[in-house]
C-alpha cells in the first residue's frame, strides 16, 4: 500500500470505512498505542469502533509524513470531544509495512498526561503534578499554572 492511500484512509476514518481494515493492516499485524497493545484485524478494528462509540467526532489531521523503505513515521493532531468537551492529542506514529505493502508494525507516541489533564476528576491532580515537577520557566509550568 502507498502511504498516500493510507493517510487517505485515516483522514476520512469512519466506521464505514473500518471494513477496509484487512486492506490497510497484514492479518498479523500489531498496533500498540500508549492504552493498547494488539494484533490482528478484529483486535485493531475494535479499537477504532471503540473510538467511535466514546468519543464524538473524531478527526485525524495528518501534520507531516515520510517513509523510508518499509518504515514510514507520520504525525498527526488527533481531534474528538468528550462529553461534548473538545479535546486535541499530538502524536506521532511509526508504520512498518510488509512484503505485501500492508501495515505490519502501527506503534504510537503520544503523551496520555494531554489527554487525562483534560478530564474533570484527574485533570485538576495531575496539572498540580506537573506544575511541581516542571523545571522553572519552562513552557509546562507556566501553561499549567495559568488553568
Amino acid at each position: 500500500m502507498k502511504l498516500d492511500a493510507l493517510l487517505d484512509w485515516y483522514r476520512t476514518l469512519s466506521p464505514e470505512s473500518l471494513a477496509a481494515v484487512g486492506e490497510i493492516y497484514h492479518e498479523a499485524a500489531r498496533f500498540r498505542d500508549p492504552f493498547n497493545d494488539v494484533r490482528g484485524h478484529r483486535a485493531i478494528t475494535n479499537i477504532f469502533s471503540h473510538m467511535f462509540e466514546t468519543t464524538g467526532n473524531p478527526v485525524f489531521r495528518i501534520r507531516s509524513a515520510q517513509q523510508d523503505g518499509t518504515t514510514a513515521w507520520v504525525s498527526w493532531t488527533f481531534d474528538f470531544e468528550l462529553r461534548g468537551k473538545p479535546i486535541s492529542i499530538d502524536g506521532a506514529t511509526r508504520l512498518d509495512f510488509g512484503a505485501d505493502g500492508r501495515v505490519f508494525e502501527h506503534r504510537d507516541y503520544w503523551d496520555a498526561v494531554d489527554l487525562l489533564v483534560q478530564l474533570p476528576l484527574l485533570g485538576g491532580v495531575l496539572r498540580w503534578v506537573r506544575k511541581r515537577l516542571a523545571a522553572p520557566g519552562s513552557r509546562k509550568q507556566k501553561t499549567e499554572v495559568g488553568q
